[in-house]
C-alpha cells in the first residue's frame, strides 16, 4: 500500500466514521483493470469473442469490461486498431450518467486524455458536434491521438481556458460533462505520485478551480439541458460542498438522480443525496463522484434567436482536384462529407456542421483530419483511415492478427503487397493505417510516433 497523507486519513474517518476500517483495507488490495469497447468499430459481444482472454461485464456500463490482471490489452493489436480503450471502470460511471445522444452538441470541458471523450462520441456514432476542451498542450495532444485511434469523425478540440470561449457557446449545447481537475484521492491506490502531492491546501484549489468551471459551464448549456459533474476524489469540499455552492449561486439549476444509482452509494449530505459515490469498498473500482444537474427549461419569452454558424470559405479549386484524385483512385463510390473542408496551412480537414466563429481561440483540432497537401498531391492522414471501413475502398492489405507480417508493419518495416496505390491496411477488418503500394513493396505510413513492439500470438 501506498503511504497515505496523515491528513487524508483524518479527513476520511471523519466523512465515513464505522465504513472507515473497510476503506482503508481496501488500498491493500491490488486494483482491478478495465477496458471500455468502441462500439462505433465492433460491438461489445463481438469483443468479448476476439479478446485472447476473459472479460466480465461493468455492472454500470455495458460496454465496460474487467480484465484479468495478468494480461497486457494495451499491447495488442487490436488496441491499435481502436477497438477499445483501456479506463479505469469507475471512471466509466460520468459519460453513462451524461446519456449523450446521437445528433446533439455535447462538450466535454476538461477532456484530456480522452477516456471520457471517447466513450461521449461512442454514443454519439459520428452525428452532432462534440466540442473537446483541454489547457494544458501536452495532455490536449493525447487527447487528439486518443479520438484519432478512436476514429471519431466529429469532434472539435480547443486548447482554452473556459472563459476565453464561454460567450461564444452561450446556451448552445445540449449535454456537457465537466470531470474536474482534482486532488486526485482516488488515484492513491496505484499512483503514489499522486499521494505525494496531496495536501489540505491544494484541495481547496482544486475547490475553487471546479467552482470556476463550473460557472462558464452553466453559461453554455442551454435550458433543459444535462450538466454531469465528476471528480475521482473522496472529499467533501471538492464533491457535496462544491455542489452547494453552486446550486446556491445558480437556482436555474437542479439535481436529478444518477442513473445506475443502485450500484452507488448516495451523496454525504441532505441536499446531494441524489448524488453518487462510487466507493473503493463496495464496488470494484478506484472510486468517483458523480452528479447530475439538470438546467430549467427556458419561458418562450427567455428563448432567443438560434446561433448561425460561421460560413466557411470554399478550399482552393486545385485543392479540391488533388483531393478528388486521390479519392477516385482509392474508394469504390464515390465519397461526401458531413462537414466542411477547410484549410488549415497545408493541412486539409472535415469540420463539423454548426459549430461558431472560434477565432482568437486556441484550436487544437477543428475537425477529422483528412491530409495534407505536398507538392500539389494529396497525402492522406492517418486519422482519416482509423474513420473507414475497408469494404468501401478499392486496395486493403487484410492481415489477421496471426500473421508476422502485420508486426513488421506495425513496427514501420516495408511489407509485400501487390497493390500500386493508397492501400488500407487491416486487422481482421478493422482499420490499422495506410501503406502506398509500388512494385511489389508496400511503403510504411504507419505513424513514427505510434510504432510499437505489439504481442503477437504465440
Amino acid at each position: 500500500m501506498n503511504k497515505l497523507p496523515e491528513d487524508f486519513i483524518v479527513q476520511m474517518k471523519a466523512e465515513l466514521q464505522s465504513n472507515f476500517p473497510a476503506f482503508l483495507a481496501s488500498y491493500d488490495k491490488e486494483a482491478v483493470k478495465s477496458l471500455r469497447t468502441n462500439i462505433m468499430k465492433v460491438s461489445p459481444k463481438t469483443l468479448q469473442n476476439m479478446m485472447p482472454f476473459s472479460l466480465e461485464v461493468i455492472p454500470w456500463c455495458s460496454d465496460g469490461y474487467y480484465f484479468p490482471l495478468h494480461t497486457r490489452p494495451g499491447k495488442h493489436v487490436y488496441h491499435a486498431a481502436g477497438l477499445y480503450y483501456i479506463q479505469e471502470a469507475s471512471a466509466m460511471a460520468p459519460v453513462e450518467a451524461l446519456e449523450p445522444q446521437p445528433g446533439e452538441k455535447v462538450l466535454d470541458l476538461c477532456a484530456a486524455p480522452g477516456g471520457k471523450t471517447t466513450q461521449i462520441a461512442a454514443k454519439m456514432n459520428g452525428e452532432g458536434l462534440l466540442v473537446a476542451n483541454e489547457v494544458d498542450n501536452k495532455r490536449c495532444k493525447v487527447l487528439i491521438q486518443n479520438l484519432e485511434r478512436f476514429g471519431v469523425t466529429n469532434a472539435v478540440v480547443l486548447n482554452e481556458q473556459p472563459h476565453r470561449f464561454s460567450d461564444r457557446f452561450s446556451a448552445f449545447f445540449d449535454r456537457i460533462l465537466v470531470d474536474a481537475p482534482c486532488s486526485g484521492e482516488g488515484m492513491f491506490r496505484k499512483d503514489a505520485e499522486a499521494c505525494e502531492h496531496w495536501s489540505i491546501k491544494n484541495s481547496e484549489k482544486c475547490a475553487e478551480l471546479q467552482q470556476y468551471i463550473l460557472i462558464e459551464a452553466a453559461k453554455m448549456l442551454k435550458p433543459g439541458g444535462r450538466l454531469v459533474y465528476s471528480t475521482c476524489t473522496f472529499n467533501q469540499r471538492e464533491n457535496e460542498s462544491t455542489l452547494e455552492q453552486f446550486l446556491q449561486s445558480f437556482p436555474d439549476f437542479h439535481l436529478v438522480n444518477v442513473p445506475n444509482q443502485e450500484h452507488f452509494q448516495p451523496g454525504l449530505t441532505p441536499s446531494t443525496v441524489q448524488s453518487a459515490r462510487l466507493w473503493p469498498h463496495l464496488l470494484h473500482g478506484e472510486g468517483h463522484f458523480v452528479a447530475v444537474l439538470q438546467k430549467k427549461e427556458a419561458s418562450s419569452e427567455e428563448i432567443g434567436k438560434t446561433k448561425k454558424a460561421k460560413k466557411q470559405p470554399r478550399i482552393p479549386k486545385q485543392i479540391a482536384a488533388a483531393l478528388d484524385t486521390f479519392m477516385k483512385d482509392t474508394f469504390l463510390e464515390p465519397i461526401s462529407f458531413a462537414g466542411h473542408l477547410i484549410l488549415y496551412g497545408d493541412h486539409l480537414y472535415e469540420t463539423p456542421l454548426g459549430i461558431p466563429s472560434l477565432d482568437q481561440c486556441k484550436v487544437a483540432q477543428p475537425g477529422r483530419y483528412l491530409g495534407e497537401i505536398r507538392k500539389g498531391r494529396f497525402l492522406p492522414s492517418h486519422a482519416w483511415a482509423m474513420t473507414l471501413s475497408p469494404r468501401n475502398l478499392k486496395h486493403v492489405q487484410a492481415y489477421t492478427s496471426a500473421e508476422p507480417e502485420l508486426y513488421k508493419f506495425l513496427q514501420g518495416e516495408t511489407v509485400s503487397t501487390s497493390h500500386q496505390a493508397w492501400t488500407l491496411v487491416t486487422v481482421d477488418g478493422y482499420a490499422l493505417g495506410w501503406g502506398k503500394g509500388a512494385g511489389g513493396i508496400l511503403k510504411n505510413h504507419y505513424p513514427k510516433w505510434l510504432r510499437f513492439v505489439y504481442d503477437q500470438p504465440k
